[in-house]
């Protein structure tokens, strides 16, 4: 069964796509399909601008389509600076993963150089009758003004952010360290529920 993945982030089609498969559902993204529209994310939350993107695309392949989005909490920095849902959208420019690591290492240097920080998802599956949706956030971690070398297309900021239960930069965790993460952070909660709203 196909299932259209309503993103351009290769990062975030890796994170399901393997567990889907699994289960018989074939996880496609928009390059995948080779159309690509202008969705106006302006939803109040990740999860409204993952309903947004899921109906949209739905709209134009007539897949199942699963939407999602994620905000990002900094503690420690005014509310006009707080990314909310506009974590790549910076004063009106579409920021690339360079620009990104730049941008909020900086932000971070101006605060002290180590900030607390959150990310709270939002995820929407639509087949055209309904949508099913769920959000859900991982557990705190550390965005730090120094830059790790390493990269993660399509999640930058894990070479700013640290996790506090190994103390290491996201881009230095090993395979084990992520799953154990992930475990803790409702990631099978989250890949259950899109096998049990798909099939």
């Amino acid at each position: 069964m196909d299932v259209l993945f309503a993103t351009t982030n290769p990062a975030k089609v890796r994170r399901f796509k393997l567990p889907l498969e699994e289960e018989g559902i074939n996880l496609l993204s928009i390059s995948n399909i080779g159309k690509k529209i202008d969705v106006k994310e302006d939803g109040r939350d990740a999860l409204e601008n993952a309903i947004i993107k899921a109906r949209a695309y739905y709209n134009l392949t007539k897949l199942i389509t699963i939407g999602m989005d994620d905000n990002l909490f900094i503690e420690g920095i005014p509310d006009d600076k707080q990314p909310g849902t506009f974590v790549r959208r910076v004063n009106g420019k579409e920021l690339n993963d360079d620009e990104m690591i730049e941008y909020y290492s900086n932000l971070v240097k101006e605060h002290g150089g180590k900030l607390k920080a959150k990310w709270v998802y939002g995820i929407a599956i639509c087949n055209g009758k309904e949508e099913k949706t769920l959000t859900w956030n991982k557990s705190h971690f550390y965005l730090t003004d120094k830059q790790n070398s390493k990269r993660n297309p399509g999640y930058p900021l894990d070479s700013i952010s640290i996790s506090p239960k190994f103390n290491k930069y996201f881009v230095e965790l090993t395979a084990e360290e992520k799953l154990e993460i992930n475990k803790e952070s409702s990631e099978t909660e989250v890949i259950k529920f899109l096998i049990d709203n798909i099939k």
